[in-house]
């Protein structure tokens, strides 16, 4: 894109720029509220490049401590019926260092850094993991996102429950601390917590008491679905392992917003991404709660003219 002088040409088509587009959340400020969703840049090798599609933040990752290959190919499977995919892809990244090194470029949009354990680590030792991508990109990216919600590293969601996560996020919260107090100049890091859309209503109000006791700046609603609930696409593509993006998902992620808004009484930030094919879908998004919205799945299906419509539909919106 960039590369080919293609950069100025894209802006000029896709990039819309307004005051009224401006948000400032968890003290940062985003020139648009439209991000692009951890997966799609997952070891930040085209953050600007994309970012002059006239996305307003644009997140990294998921990224682990190792290198590694993800899962065996074929792992990713459009559901064309349903304008959904199925992925299994397995945190395939090419390690945090590497990434880092990819972020000395200056970047055009906030980044955030989507960080994860690679696969053979055990449960009990992930934090670890967790502290080591965290460390390394500390001074690299605008904020950070906890992935304990992809459904293709086995046992990752086991670190959702109660318990293990108010630990990890604790120990997160520290070693944040302590590098703030070393690099006063990086002070604002927010660190936010990516959920899966599967979670029972018990399970999300202990979210809700996860970011109050831990004093994480805000949730990501949500991540893939293991749900294959009405879907029209052949049972070869249905029956396939991995997590549930696009329309499918759609009206659970906003339900997972508007509870965890509703019930928290407004909180803590929440970024909205699933299911986000329109205008009419962010903005349901928006209504229903969240600060922010991510495209994926709609992105891929709808191009990146969604962008521009959505930031349009904002501006009419607010004038």
């Amino acid at each position: 894109m960039g590369k080919l002088g293609l950069g100025p040409l894209i802006r000029a088509m896709y990039q819309l720029e307004h005051p009224s587009l401006e948000r400032e959340v968890f003290g940062l400020k985003f020139k648009n509220p439209v991000g692009l969703a951890a997966g799609f840049d997952k070891n930040a090798a085209l953050y600007n490049e994309l970012s002059d599609f006239g996305f307003g933040f644009v997140e990294i990752g998921t990224l682990t401590p190792k290198p590694q290959d993800g899962n065996p190919k074929k792992r990713l499977f459009r559901l064309k019926k349903d304008q959904g995919i199925i992925n299994r892809m397995g945190f395939n990244n090419h390690g945090v260092h590497q990434a880092v090194k990819a972020l000395k470029k200056p970047h055009k949009v906030l980044i955030g850094g989507n960080i994860g354990k690679n696969k053979h680590t055990p449960n009990d030792q992930a934090t670890s993991d967790y502290l080591i991508c965290l460390e390394a990109l500390f001074s690299s990216v605008d904020y950070f996102v906890v992935n304990v919600s992809s459904p293709n590293t086995p046992g990752l969601r086991a670190l959702q429950e109660k318990k293990p996560l108010m630990e990890l996020l604790h120990r997160l919260m520290e070693r944040k601390a302590i590098l703030q107090l070393a690099q006063p100049e990086l002070a604002n890091r927010p660190l936010l917590l990516k959920i899966a859309p599967d979670l029972t209503d018990n399970q999300l109000l202990d979210i809700i008491e996860i970011v109050s006791a831990t004093n994480i700046d805000g949730v990501i609603a949500s991540n893939t679905t293991l749900s294959r609930e009405g879907l029209a696409s052949n049972e070869n593509l249905t029956a396939q392992a991995g997590g549930l993006s696009g329309r499918p998902v759609r009206d659970r992620s906003t339900q997972v917003i508007r509870f965890l808004f509703e019930n928290s009484k407004g909180a803590f930030p929440i970024i909205g991404v699933g299911g986000i094919h329109s205008a009419e879908d962010a903005l349901e998004k928006l209504n229903a709660g969240a600060s922010l919205v991510q495209l994926w799945t709609g992105f891929v299906y709808e191009g990146p003219a969604l962008i521009k419509d959505i930031n349009k539909a904002l501006v009419k919106q607010a004038t």
